[in-house]
């Protein structure tokens, strides 16, 4: 019986890390939003931001999990952002260290500023991690769109990655504190 159900658990493991490497996360469609959230970390996602909000996706876009050493004149020139659009439509965030730290951070700003919608923009492979950890911290009234950004990741990315999903999906089913 003991083998049986670890045979099972072991077999629902494979299958499952099978459907997440195969089935990544794709780009959203067209579609306006109040911000545009952006975590720092894999290539390609700031672009796809200022991109969106080049476009008018939306008015504003925070970029969570900054630097602390970067400066809003260093990001600007790495970027090639307009001190204009700096100033009324970018905002960079300190706060966070990791992705729930980015999704805290996320959730203070969106408050902060009232928003209701936003346009969560990562890479495919970290878009399901960041999307379960960013809906726990928003309140119930607030939607998010999926914006993911292809990669070709590795397998060991991947590998790392499905199991940060499963911690950190258990870590959201579970009480905390008991």
């Amino acid at each position: 019986m003991i083998r049986r159900t670890l045979a099972f658990v072991l077999l629902l493991y494979a299958f499952g890390f099978l459907w997440f490497a195969a089935a990544l996360p794709q780009p959203a469609d067209a579609g306006r939003t109040d911000a545009i959230v952006v975590p720092t970390g894999g290539p390609g996602r700031i672009d796809r931001g200022l991109e969106l909000l080049a476009a008018r996706q939306a008015n504003a876009m925070l970029v969570t999990g900054v630097d602390r050493e970067v400066r809003p004149a260093e990001f600007a020139a790495e970027y090639k952002v307009r001190a204009q659009t700096m100033e009324c439509c970018v905002t960079l965030g300190f706060a966070a260290v990791d992705t729930r730290g980015n999704a805290a951070e996320t959730a203070a700003w969106m408050d902060h500023h009232e928003y209701r919608s936003l346009r969560l923009v990562t890479t495919d492979w970290h878009m399901r991690r960041a999307a379960g950890e960013l809906e726990s911290a928003l309140p119930a009234n607030i939607s998010v769109i999926r914006d993911a950004v292809p990669s070709r990741p590795r397998l060991g990315i991947l590998f790392l990655e499905y199991n940060k999903l499963l911690a950190s999906t258990a870590a959201r089913l579970w009480p905390q504190g008991t």
